[in-house]
């Protein structure tokens, strides 16, 4: 008899889902975050409109029909490389094992600590002097040198890789970001 209750009480859900989806175009903002808090079991950092109502489509679907196929998990994980970059990003997120969050004072004494000077003066972020860069941007390779007092970029001593960045695209730009030195490690060539 529960096993019926709890069928019947699945179809109807399923037979639910238009309804449900077409009631997040008229909720509000606070409305969105606590549906998503149900939806998901956690609250929500976001009060973004768009983003919510299409991360509650998603999970109200996934809830009333099922989630990917064991075969398609297996297979996105075949493609691996190929795959965008945030979808990699998001599977070694689910994999790596958690620890938990460290403590608000360790958090900035590291961030303090990164930002210090190395013992001769540099950036403790940049790699040894002698390091080589390499960033291609709009079909041209550019190569930078780290030095004891900066960076060399077409012969020239510059005081940041954020000034290199600047340079060559014309923007403002995180210097650590644009030569790959914050994701995934650098792309160096010691010389």
């Amino acid at each position: 008899m529960a096993k019926n209750g709890i069928a019947r009480a699945a179809r109807k859900e399923l037979a639910d889902v238009p309804r449900q989806l077409a009631a997040l175009a008229s909720m509000s903002v606070p409305d969105l975050a606590e549906k998503y808090l149900e939806v998901y079991g956690e609250p929500t950092r976001s009060r973004n409109r768009d983003y919510l109502k299409k991360r509650l489509s998603f999970r109200i679907q996934e809830l009333a029909e099922g989630s990917l196929s064991t075969r398609a998990v297996t297979r996105i994980a075949e493609l691996g490389d190929k795959l965008p970059e945030r979808w990699r990003m998001r599977q070694v997120e689910e994999t790596k094992p958690s620890a938990p969050p460290p403590a608000a004072a360790d958090v900035r004494a590291a961030a303090a600590d990164a930002r210090a000077p190395a013992a001769d003066g540099r950036d403790a972020r940049l790699p040894p002097p002698g390091t080589v860069l390499t960033r291609a941007f709009k079909g041209t390779q550019h190569r930078v040198t780290v030095r004891e007092g900066g960076v060399e970029y077409e012969g020239q001593l510059h005081r940041s890789l954020s000034s290199v960045a600047k340079l060559i695209t014309g923007t403002a730009w995180n210097g650590f970001s644009f030569f790959g030195l914050k994701a995934g490690g650098p792309k160096a060539v010691k010389s």
